[in-house]
């Protein structure tokens, strides 16, 4: 602020987890700008006019404006521009500033950037700072807000201690990718703000804390409100229930952690729990967090793969920077157009003919009592437009080489991915979802397309590979509907059971159902000789699990073992797009897999299954 003047705007740039108004408003507060001297407007569609003539008469009146999230309103974006160019300091009175926030965009005006004062707010990094920021921070720092619930203070400050680690908990759970959250959410400040008056609110109401209600508006509205997957909203609510329990009000030895590190603190006053919570380790162990020290590995796999592929993008325009200027039809400067070439002409040699669709469909032909015909058809379908897309475009880049065709934007695209071992996003727009760099993605598809081909010779194979299908819902409806025409069973009263067979080969297909391979587990591994889920080897981040026996069965002969329900992804990234069809691009099925400890660790431990592997 002491840097700013009236005609230099103010900037906050936004980041997920920090959210800077309510600082904003206690500042505008301190400095005697509260009430009528300070205006905020959300911009959003229609909220252009409004904001400009709030600005027109701060101006005049030398009152604050904070216009919030500036990244919504692109339309608008030209127009504050203009505005920000005209302030003049002679017409501008002296006390009027304009606040703006804004996620980073490259929408928003450069000349707005470059006059005026950037600020960033960040969340905290790890356990302790974020605990300390939320006791440091308003309400909790003020003594009347703390000292709020007379007569219920052990209650108050337990669950008050208990929600802030909570918080702590959600946002440092972003650092470890998909392993803590599907989505990484911005859950901010304002979630934990308003969450910790409602506790108040709830605990001075009632006689007995209820616990089911505070627990449905943190877990369901303040911080659920964010959440979009529905297996994230379930690790969420797990969560929440370890901070939200009577044993965290009256046990005295509650531990949050199996080594006892963190624990809820003994009743004291509001320094008592900041100088506790200064005296937590600096750096936090991932059993905390209900993880496996293996995660430890997986997060800095993550931070490298970022590194790089932030690495690539500056190669990527320093690249298009130099072929714009240089040759038109040379993708990738003459030394490495030579390599390019070859690699080219090395997958256009592995590429096998296309699949004959006539042949297979006179072989298998539309069937009543055998589904499978018809994924089979569709499946060779779907690989066919790849491969044609897969050909077409290495024979066009050859040309292109040669000089005998134009170097389109889409070819320099995939000359580039090439070069650099990427899977060209011309190709990704028509495959099926896969992190693999190229020469495993090559590998990968030619295998995929080798296991339809032997289906197709020699019939339908005892064991399937699950991963490769191109749509694996396809397969598994077939697998339903055969049972349900066999047995004459409405298909709405089926569910998938499941079992792991301990082997990896099968001499004959079951007799319903059908065996499936090709899974890898995550954030845990099968133990054969028990039967049930076990602790990951440290090292060892990725385990296949042996054979596992889909078979449909009525909804209402199916007991409730206490097993857990294991999601399965296409790939590691786990996170997808909904379809239209209903079915997300990454997420498969549930897979309940027999457990003998509580189905809660292994949701902290984010275990899950993948079609394949990253490598």
């Amino acid at each position: 602020y002491v840097d700013s003047n009236s005609c230099a705007p103010l900037i906050f740039v936004l980041s997920p987890g920090a959210d800077p108004m309510a600082s904003l408003l206690k500042f505008a507060e301190d400095k005697g700008f509260s009430g009528d001297k300070f205006n905020a407007i959300s911009l959003g569609q229609g909220q252009g006019p409004i904001a400009a003539k709030l600005i027109q008469n701060a101006t005049k009146d030398g009152t604050w404006v904070c216009l919030q999230n500036c990244h919504l309103a692109t339309s608008w974006m030209p127009a504050m521009e203009k505005i920000c160019e005209d302030f003049n300091p002679e017409v501008v009175n002296p006390d009027f500033r304009l606040w703006l926030t804004s996620y980073p965009s490259d929408k928003f005006p450069v000349v707005v950037l470059q006059n005026g004062v950037k600020m960033t707010n960040e969340p905290p990094t790890g356990l302790r700072m974020n605990l300390l920021q939320s006791y440091l921070n308003d309400p909790i720092s003020d003594p009347e807000f703390f000292a709020g619930c007379p007569g219920k203070e052990l209650q108050w400050e337990k669950l008050l201690f208990g929600l802030c680690f909570f918080h702590a908990l959600v946002q440092e759970r972003r650092k470890f990718g998909p392993l803590g959250w599907n989505i990484p959410y911005g859950f901010n400040e304002s979630d934990l703000r308003i969450s910790i008056r409602q506790l108040q609110m709830f605990l001075n109401e009632y006689e007995e804390i209820p616990f089911p209600a505070i627990a449905y508006l943190a877990g369901e509205c303040n911080y659920g409100g964010r959440v979009t997957d529905d297996k994230d909203r379930r690790t969420l609510l797990t969560i929440l229930a370890d901070y939200y329990c009577q044993e965290i009000v009256y046990d005295s030895k509650y531990k949050f952690s199996p080594s006892g590190n963190y624990f809820a603190p003994p009743k004291g006053d509001y320094d008592a729990y900041v100088n506790f919570i200064k005296d937590l380790p600096f750096s936090q162990h991932p059993e905390i967090f209900g993880m496996h020290e293996n995660v430890d590995i997986s997060k800095e796999l993550l931070e490298t793969r970022q590194l790089f592929d932030s690495t690539l993008l500056t190669q990527e325009s320093e690249d298009s920077g130099s072929s714009s200027s240089g040759s038109q039809a040379g993708g990738a400067g003459s030394g490495g157009e030579t390599a390019l070439f070859d690699i080219a002409k090395d997958i256009l040699s592995k590429l096998p003919k296309n699949f004959d669709l006539e042949t297979a469909q006179e072989k298998y032909p539309v069937k009543y009592e055998e589904s499978m015909n018809t994924v089979l058809v569709q499946e060779m379908e779907r690989f066919n437009k790849l491969l044609d897309i897969i050909r077409s475009s290495l024979q066009n880049l050859q040309k292109a080489i040669k000089g005998l065709v134009v170097m389109s934007a889409e070819l320099e695209g995939v000359a580039h991915s090439l070069t650099v071992g990427k899977v060209p996003a011309m190709w990704a727009k028509r495959s099926y979802p896969s992190l693999k760099p190229l020469g495993s993605y090559i590998t990968d598809f030619l295998n995929r397309i080798v296991f339809l081909q032997t289906w197709m010779d020699k019939g339908k194979p005892f064991v399937f590979w699950i991963s490769g299908f191109f749509f694996t819902q396809a397969f598994l409806t077939g697998a339903m509907q055969n049972y349900a025409r066999k047995y004459t069973i409405a298909i709405d009263k089926l569910i998938f059971d499941f079992e792991v067979i301990p082997r990896e080969t099968s001499d004959s297909p079951p007799e319903d159902g059908v065996y499936v391979i090709g899974l890898f587990l995550d954030g845990c591994r099968w133990d054969k000789k028990k039967g049930v889920l076990a602790e990951q080897v440290p090292k060892i981040l990725n385990e296949p699990i042996p054979i596992i026996w889909v078979k449909p069965a009525l909804k209402a002969d199916l007991p409730d073992r206490g097993d857990y329900q294991c999601p399965v992804y296409k790939t590691s990234e786990r996170r997808g797009v909904l379809l239209t069809t209903g079915h997300s691009t990454n997420f498969v099925l549930m897979i309940a897999l027999p457990t003998d400890k509580p189905v809660q660790h292994w949701i902290k431990r984010g275990a899950a299954m993948l079609c394949q592997l990253d490598d």
